[in-house]
């Protein structure tokens, strides 16, 4: 006759107990790690409706925001984005450059990819694109391409929308 091992519900519980604090570190350790990567500082007109809702796409994907009604123009050269790729807002993050309405999507993906660029930019102002999506846009979604800009000042796209 076979002998049927039982298992002991408390050490089941203590178990359990063990792996779920395990789990829970780790988020913790994650949740403070990229709580060091989401900041993020804007430049921006005191007077821009568009800037204003870009920055509440950023803070609805986890950016902690730091904003600036001035030197826009000033940020855009200290960090090195060519004029030809500027918008209404410049912003900075680990010290990359981001130009105009990108998606947090594509910021996230910069600081995982780690390229060597000066930053992303989507240039103009684009209708569908975040902040440039409210209702007074009508539901119009212009197609756009989220650029990459590398330390010569050239562009490739890295993300398009369509």
């Amino acid at each position: 006759m076979k002998r049927i091992k039982t298992i002991n519900p408390l050490r089941r519980k203590f178990v359990g107990s063990l792996a779920c604090g395990a789990l829970a570190m780790s988020f913790t350790r994650i949740a403070r790690a990229s709580a060091e990567s989401e900041r993020i500082e804007v430049w921006k007109s005191p007077t821009c409706g568009c800037c204003k809702d870009w920055i509440t796409h950023l803070e609805a994907n986890s950016f902690s925001v730091s904003s600036f009604d001035e030197g826009n123009s000033e940020a855009r050269k200290r960090i090195g984005m060519p004029v030809r790729f500027g918008s209404c807002h410049t912003a900075e993050v680990q010290g990359y450059a981001i130009e105009g309405h990108v998606p947090a999507r594509e910021i996230y993906r910069l600081l995982e990819e780690k390229p060597d660029a000066v930053g992303l930019s989507v240039p103009s102002m684009p209708r569908g694109s975040p902040g440039m999506d409210g209702p007074a846009y009508g539901g119009v979604k212009d197609p756009y391409d989220v650029l990459l800009i590398d330390s010569n000042g050239m562009a490739s796209v890295f993300q398009s929308y369509r």
